[in-house]
């Protein structure tokens, strides 16, 4: 009798066992790589975000089209942020290898970023310079762009947040 009910529990075992390493090979085959995260901080407030809904080129340069969708969509994750503060903007380091930019009211970046971090002063973002008078102004708010570049130097990948100046 003991003899049965120690073999009845070797099978219980290996058939969980099956069961368990079955289950995982299933979760793995359904796993997709993780899109890469972008970070704003200003201050002592954070967030982070994967990119925009239909502004992932999966490695990939995006199409015109989808450029210019992706270029005036607004919103994502807000921060609120007084004048001269710093805004710190931080990205994987996969997205740091390719080399990136961040747009605010207007573009702030000179040449792409191959580091994973940078700070930028606040009124930079929310400046807004007219071309044809030269005239500058200043938004309330700001959708500030974190664009991934690729090797066509177009953009593979956006992530867009919502700054709000405080005064």
């Amino acid at each position: 009798m003991t003899a049965a009910l120690i073999s009845w529990g070797k099978g219980r075992r290996a058939a969980a066992a099956i069961g368990a390493v079955s289950l995982g090979l299933v979760t793995l085959s359904a796993c997709e790589k993780p899109t890469a995260l972008a970070t704003v901080t200003v201050g002592s407030s954070t967030v982070t975000a994967e990119a925009t809904p239909g502004c992932d080129g999966h490695g990939e340069d995006l199409s015109r089209k989808a450029v210019t969708a992706c270029i005036t969509k607004k919103g994502g994750k807000s921060l609120t942020v007084h004048p001269g503060e710093k805004v710190r903007v931080g990205v994987d380091p996969e997205v740091a290898k390719s080399g990136w930019i961040v747009i605010g009211a207007g573009p702030v970046m000179r040449e792409p970023s191959k580091q994973t971090y940078r700070s930028f002063d606040a009124d930079t973002l929310f400046m807004q310079q007219n071309p044809q008078t030269g005239q500058t102004t200043y938004s309330k708010d700001v959708t500030l762009q974190v664009a991934e570049i690729g090797k066509s130097e177009g953009p593979t990948t956006m992530w867009h947040f919502t700054l709000k100046q405080k005064d």
